[in-house]
């Protein structure tokens, strides 16, 4: 391979020579042979978004020459939509202010707008003016995760809600046995089911809007520390204002940078949050593998779509394959979380030292969130109920006597219950035979549609 040299304050270093990166991201492809994974490409684009709002406010302010700031702006535009992706190569786990990830980023750009321009840009003096990386870091934690949440994690949740109320009215009037404790409970209609995962959904969305408007709060303007040294104060405001326009989202400078760069709270809530969708996700797909069980020896309400053969040895088997994914996703989820909640708690002083972790754990949370939705909004489009299975079963359940409990008592019900259980016959016939009631009285009150409202 061939190399050139580059030179920063530690000395020099051979760099590939035609990478786009410089000595300081050089040094740090070198120290840390770690995952051999690097950052999102969504992160390193919210990087990218906040270089040229930095780039647009300083020229504004004329501290930046608007040549240079114009070429860094056109360098950052190149890599946000998706261009030059193998100049950033740094390991997730790396430096854990993310300084190796921002010297990169600022040496890309500054080197792309060089050769644009015809003349040096610096790094650190030109592309990183009026910051460092550690506001440029939880900023671009902050900016990605609220791009994610709004574009793509929000979109797949309404989706999925939609679905499930969709398919509720589809079957509003078609009624099934409840289960608690996995065993059988009073009925309920297949609505009343589906409208209770959906309530979960939709309070999941809502848990998530609700924190947004911390999510986009950024730390820029607050430099190394908290007290803004080198930042002009006004280049915070310009900065989220040139964000705005190209995201058309809301972000501001925070309201106390020592917070901002001390803590991830708020990105920690959002884990939180993610990860109590995840647990309803898990709880909504466990709910459809034990529904769809069967078909000969399981519960068989339901029939999810056969999306591929199921076994390898076994010829004809089916199995629940989205629901099973999306559950792996879930706990894939609950996981990173808990990686999460430790890197939160490193905020030592003035600056939390797990950055990248946060940045990648949240990224990969979202999309695999945003990635799920759909596709068990889809399975959820597109099973079948096995009605005349569900009503064999659900008049042979002794549960229902439980609408008898206050015209004979609950230990006369208890009795009848047992011995429709033990004899495996309706409950209206046992009823009929130990109790005074008429076949027209026990029918409404053992009716399950009636026993649903």
């Amino acid at each position: 391979m061939k190399m050139r040299t580059e030179k920063d304050s530690m000395g020099e270093i051979a760099v590939p020579a035609n990478a786009l990166y410089g000595a300081q991201t050089q040094r740090a492809i070198n120290n840390f042979p770690i995952s051999g994974q690097p950052l999102p490409t969504a992160f390193i684009a919210a990087i990218a978004k906040i270089k040229a709002a930095c780039a647009h406010a300083n020229g504004q302010l004329d501290r930046l020459e608007q040549d240079k700031a114009d070429a860094i702006i056109k360098a950052a535009e190149a890599v946000i939509a998706g261009q030059h992706t193998d100049a950033f190569p740094i390991d997730v786990y790396q430096t854990g202010s993310g300084t190796s990830t921002n010297m990169n980023v600022n040496e890309v750009l500054a080197h792309l707008a060089a050769t644009a321009l015809g003349k040096t840009v610096g790094a650190n003096d030109d592309v990183n003016m009026g910051q460092s990386s550690n506001d440029v870091i939880p900023s671009a934690i902050h900016v990605s995760a609220a791009l994610g949440l709004s574009r793509h994690l929000m979109p797949a949740l309404l989706q999925l809600e939609q679905a499930m109320l969709t398919k509720g009215e589809q079957l509003k009037d078609q009624v099934k046995t409840g289960r608690t404790h996995l065993m059988d409970a009073m009925p309920l209609r297949f609505d009343q089911e589906l409208g209770g995962w959906a309530t979960q959904i939709r309070y999941a969305i809502q848990r998530l809007n609700g924190l947004q408007s911390r999510l986009q709060q950024l730390a820029l303007g607050g430099t190394a520390i908290g007290t803004g040294i080198n930042a002009d104060a006004r280049q915070a405001q310009l900065a989220c204002d040139y964000l705005n326009d190209i995201t058309g989202l809301n972000f501001c400078p925070a309201e106390d940078y020592f917070y901002s760069l001390s803590s991830q709270d708020t990105a920690v809530e959002l884990s939180g949050q993610l990860k109590t969708l995840a647990v309803a996700l898990m709880k909504i797909a466990n709910d459809l593998r034990w529904m769809n069980s069967g078909p000969l020896t399981g519960l068989s309400e339901i029939q999810l779509p056969a999306l591929q053969p199921g076994s390898s040895i076994m010829p004809g088997k089916v199995n629940p394959v989205i629901p099973e994914a999306v559950a792996m996703v879930a706990a894939q989820i609950i996981g990173l979380d808990t990686a999460n909640t430790v890197a939160g708690q490193s905020g030592n002083f003035q600056l939390n030292v797990m950055l990248p972790l946060v940045a990648n754990n949240l990224l990969t949370m979202i999309q695999l969130l945003a990635n799920s939705a759909p596709l068990l909004a889809e399975a959820i489009r597109g099973f079948t109920v096995n009605q005349t299975h569900i009503d064999e079963n659900l008049a042979k359940n002794p549960i229902l006597v439980t609408a008898l409990n206050p015209v004979i008592g609950y230990d006369k019900a208890a009795n009848i219950a047992k011995l429709a259980y033990k004899e495996q016959r309706p409950i209206l016939e046992v009823a009929l035979e130990h109790t005074d009631l008429s076949e027209d009285e026990l029918r409404t009150l053992l009716d399950p549609a009636s026993l649903t409202r």
